[in-house]
């Protein structure tokens, strides 16, 4: 672990059910530590039970492995992580810990909807990708392909793989990090078997293809797993073309971190070293109950020690680390110290969640904190909790609070007008899953939930007018104007380059942006006091933003126009309680004359299913009121890509089932934000309002305007 040269950190990512977690295991059994007799059965890095029963991934596990490879010993942190959508956040997370990735891809359902995503998310974070095809063997069994028509399938799949690259890679990566049987940046093989090979071990070893089927054919493929053992290929492969820490800071840094690469510190990450001060990513929080809070993360430079002084740079706050270790799937291994380029789990840092800037105390003056983690989905489903016994509910919030510090993209809010405990979600499976731990968290706690309902937002589609409104003591006005953002500022901000310099370009005066895409501009010229009221109009701009006039659902997508403010001369007369409330009524305002319309989140959703049942799938999304994007024929297989309105897909397992006899295959994904068709848009927001207990009727303009100075 202090030789730089000899650290390997990757990661395992595909799309859910091509193979990560069985191929993981015969990487365990190689290194010793799982029986080669159940390593592919195993899924020893699920070790959640809930995991195990539901055959699916649903955390990050981090393991510690020792690869010899060329006469020399190399150290592989390996990070296995989940393929299904709804957890693809913790994709994201495990991302920004690693610098390579295995991108596994099942032979037979190619290259699938989250193995876009996840390759999608790698390049963002300048992770290099490298390949493994899995499930050869059911190429040979159960589709009997030739061997000519396997090598098409094949090279198929890295064609596909490597379009991906072209469309998400940087320019500078792009060529360089495609992947080629030649290079050695693709294995071949069978996860469950326990066999793999690239072009170079096959020609060591003198396997041909044909042998591999042949095998087979015997029934003697268990000789395979001696022959052309799966870790030799996936471990070579990793050691000879994912690069060292060293290698890979010098050009993952300055994507990750904005700070000064010229400091001291900078200096210091950019060279992984182990006696510069110490910087650490936290990518994973989670709550032991017997050790508290563990972080764990990427040490990007310095060597840190039990008793090591630490400040986490966004809770603002220092801390002392009471434990240094490292993760072996469920469990974690003492050891006195870890050095840069490693992956470290603390314990002591109960102020440290996902996503956070760790620094030595020394440096927290000039600690830039590294760039938040960009989320590719975000949560659209929503379920109301309580405890079945009122007496329980302490219990609730605990737990609840356990579980949004080990799962940022679950969102648990208190509505504190209805008391409604409610946790938002990726999908139905993240909820479900969620309320699962919520009730093992809180030690069999009995908890009731109300069925999953779909998230909207408010937003604009024309200008609205220049309206006015007075604080409540009638001493200040403000006059806005709002209008749509436009999707090109939108998509700057989704990416995340949207800063005060950038946001001038785009927007003019730029003042704040908020977490659903909406901006503030100022536009106001010579207004007196303006800078002292700046904060607190920003505060009101925030307040209107988190719940709309047609049914107090988040606005997104809309640029709010300070056009002009009158202050009172009296700093007494112009306080908070006077501004916020008054900025906040001249945006909603504005907002209904402003053409208001709610958006409704859309999935994409791809399935996979024999021939003879597309009809019935393409039926069955259209009926749903989505529209049918591309159908293809890979082998046997159809392969269905689409939209399909969230609101539409509740229930859908259970009608997908019954109209393909249980044969379709399918994922949902978040896509983005679409107007609610006007035949229906009334009706909804009708259903929000009564649900969340407000008037019938939507508000009008001129409860929000002062009408005698409208404008």
């Amino acid at each position: 672990m202090h030789r730089k040269e000899a650290i390997r950190n990757i990661g395992i990512i595909a799309h859910i059910d091509h193979g990560k977690t069985t191929m993981t295991d015969s990487l365990l059994a190689e290194a010793g530590l799982l029986s080669p007799k159940i390593a592919g059965m195993a899924r020893a890095l699920d070790y959640l039970e809930e995991e195990q029963k539901r055959g699916i991934t649903i955390k990050t596990a981090n393991i510690s492995l020792l690869h010899e490879s060329g006469g020399r010993p190399y150290v592989i942190n390996l990070v296995d992580t989940p393929g299904h959508v709804d957890f693809t956040g913790k994709v994201t997370r495990a991302l920004r810990a690693v610098d390579g990735a295995v991108v596994v891809v099942d032979a037979v359902e190619e290259v699938m909807v989250q193995t876009e995503t996840v390759t999608r998310q790698a390049l963002e974070e300048r992770v290099k990708p490298v390949l493994f095809i899995n499930k050869v063997d059911r190429l040979i069994k159960e589709l009997r392909l030739t061997p000519s028509e396997i090598q098409e399938k094949f090279m198929r799949i890295i064609r596909d793989f490597n379009s991906l690259i072209e469309v998400y890679g940087e320019p500078e990566f792009r060529d360089k990090w495609k992947v080629d049987p030649q290079k050695e940046t693709v294995a071949f093989g069978s996860a469950l078997h326990r066999w793999g090979f690239t072009l170079k071990i096959a020609h060591e070893k003198g396997v041909r293809f044909s042998d591999v089927i042949e095998a087979y054919t015997r029934g003697e493929y268990q000789k395979l797993a001696g022959l052309i053992p799966l870790h030799n290929a996936i471990l070579d492969m990793v050691v000879k073309n994912i690069p060292n820490p060293i290698e890979a800071q010098r050009y993952r840094l300055p994507r990750i971190w904005k700070g000064d690469i010229n400091s001291e510190i900078g200096k210091a990450m950019l060279n992984c070293d182990d006696n510069g001060p110490t910087t650490m990513c936290i990518t994973m929080a989670q709550m032991d109950p017997h050790a508290r809070l563990v972080a764990t993360g990427r040490l990007f430079s310095g060597t840190v020690r039990e008793g090591d002084q630490v400040y986490v740079v966004g809770a603002r706050k220092d801390h002392s680390v009471q434990h240094v270790a490292i993760y072996m799937g469920a469990f974690r291994e003492h050891v006195e110290k870890i050095t840069a380029g490693n992956i470290a789990a603390l314990l002591g840092l109960e102020s440290a969640r996902a996503g956070e800037t760790l620094v030595d105390s020394a440096h927290k003056d000039v600690m830039a904190p590294f760039e938040c983690i960009r989320y590719v989905s975000e949560p659209v489903i929503t379920i109301a909790v309580e405890p079945k016994h009122p007496k329980d509910l302490p219990r609730l919030v605990d737990a609840m609070n356990r579980l949004s510090i080990e799962d940022p993209n679950l969102l648990t809010t208190i509505n504190q007008e209805t008391g409604e405990y409610l946790l938002r979600g990726m999908g139905e499976l993240h909820l479900e899953t969620a309320v699962k731990f919520l009730r093992d968290y809180g030690g069999g706690l009995e908890i009731v939930t109300s069925k999953p309902l779909v998230i909207y937002r408010e937003s604009v589609a024309g200008k609205g007018v220049i309206a006015m409104a007075k604080s409540p003591n009638k001493h200040n006005k403000f006059w806005v104007q709002v209008e749509p953002l436009g999707e090109k500022a939108i998509d700057l901000i989704d990416r995340g380059t949207v800063d005060e310099e950038a946001g001038r370009k785009q927007v003019g005066n730029f003042w704040a942006v908020d977490e659903h895409k909406n901006v503030l501009i100022d536009m106001t010229k010579g207004v007196q006091y303006s800078q002292e009221a700046r904060e607190m109009i920003i505060a009101g701009f925030r307040w209107a933003c988190r719940a709309g006039p047609l049914c107090e659902e988040p606005l997104r997508g809309v640029k709010v126009k300070l056009i002009n403010v009158q202050l009172h001369e009296d700093p007494a007369y112009r306080g908070q309680a006077q501004i916020m409330p008054a900025v906040r009524r001249a945006i909603l305002g504005s907002f209904l004359t402003a053409k208001p319309v709610l958006l409704e989140p859309v999935y994409r959703i791809d399935v996979s299913v024999p021939a003879q049942w597309i009809g019935e799938c393409t039926n069955m999304i259209v009926r749903k009121r989505g529209r049918i994007l591309a159908s293809e024929h890979k082998g046997f297989l159809a392969m269905i890509a689409g939209y399909i309105p969230v609101a539409e897909t509740l229930g859908l397992s259970a009608e997908m089932r019954s109209a393909t006899s249980g044969r379709a295959f399918w994922q949902c994904s978040f896509d983005h934000w679409e107007k609610v068709p006007e035949n229906i848009a009334a009706e909804v927001i009708s259903q929000i309002r009564e649900r969340k207990g407000l008037p019938p009727e939507t508000p009008t303009p001129d409860m929000f305007i002062d009408e005698d100075e409208r404008l």
